[in-house]
């Protein structure tokens, strides 16, 4: 089998490529830096421009699948421009994605496309599953909408799909984690607004296992990539703390105070979404870390 993977050397795609590799799966990768492009059998780069619609249609030789990983990070502060950034580099990725197939001979077969969580509403109450994704008017929202249905358009080409909703990735390399636990480890963490608010998290490890067993299973529709445990803001900052042998001794941080410090990102830290993981589950997929605190232990120890 040999794949196609855009973002490639991002956080999650670097651990799907060597899955891949275990596996005995030949990848192709599309970069935006020609620098970057490696001639290996078993890793081979090339080169595109989404924002230019540039792209080497080679990458699609004998490749039978797809992951679409690319996307600008949501975990940076939203300027006006920047939101254009967070939805055109999602826009413009699938959509030259989706033109390039339609007018090369290709055997692709499947796509399988990062989405996220941020679909569903936010709410201390409810417990979202796939098919409840009516969305809202909230940018988050607003994003995976015109996302997923960029993606849907595949099935058009005849090509199976699959859009994973990633929630909050924790990874002692990288995203939201190594910035939740500054403050703890200086001895200043605290809870958001309340602490009630849901956190729908996965380990790295599962996710990236979870985007291969969807590929290998040839697994097609949507599914939640969340651990099975959701907890709150606050379980999340105390199990934090309480792995990092760090005190808790501050005021939970009023929304205000992180609107005047983020901006509109500070909605990140508030949105409650309990997500399921049971279809995926349904499935046979096993979580290897189910619960938040080994989770923790495996990052931060």
């Amino acid at each position: 089998m040999r794949v196609l993977i855009t973002g490639a050397t991002g956080l999650i795609g670097k651990a799907i490529v060597k899955l891949c590799h275990k596996q005995s799966i030949q990848v192709h990768y599309l970069t935006t830096s020609k620098s970057k492009i490696s001639k290996d059998a078993h890793y081979q780069g090339f080169y595109w421009n989404p924002k230019t619609s540039e792209i080497d249609s080679r990458c699609f030789n004998d490749v039978d699948a797809i992951i679409h990983l690319a996307g600008a990070t949501v975990s940076k502060r939203w300027t006006a421009s920047y939101k254009k950034e967070i939805m055109s580099s999602r826009l413009q990725t699938t959509k030259l994605l989706f033109d390039t197939l339609k007018t090369h001979p290709n055997k692709v077969k499947h796509i399988i496309s990062a989405s996220a969580i941020g679909i569903y509403p936010d709410s201390l109450s409810n417990y979202y599953e796939e098919e409840n994704a009516v969305g809202d008017d909230t940018f988050l929202s607003q994003v995976v909408k015109q996302w997923e249905a960029a993606v849907d358009a595949f099935s058009d080409l005849n090509i199976n799909v699959s859009k994973i909703r990633i929630g909050l990735v924790l990874s002692s390399k990288g995203g939201a984690l190594p910035e939740l636990i500054k403050p703890i480890k200086l001895g200043l963490g605290a809870a958001f607004g309340s602490g009630n608010a849901w956190q729908s998290w996965i380990h790295n490890k599962d996710l990236s296992r979870l985007f291969m067993y969807v590929l290998t299973h040839q697994l097609y529709g949507v599914y939640n990539a969340v651990a099975p445990n959701p907890v709150s803001n606050l379980e999340l900052t105390k199990l934090s703390a309480k792995v990092l042998s760090k005190p808790l001794f501050l005021p939970n941080i009023p929304k205000f105070f992180m609107k005047l410090v983020l901006g509109d990102m500070h909605t990140l830290l508030f949105l409650s979404q309990r997500v399921s993981s049971k279809k995926i589950e349904d499935t046979g997929f096993e979580f290897k870390y189910h619960h938040l605190e080994p989770a923790l232990v495996d990052l931060l120890k």
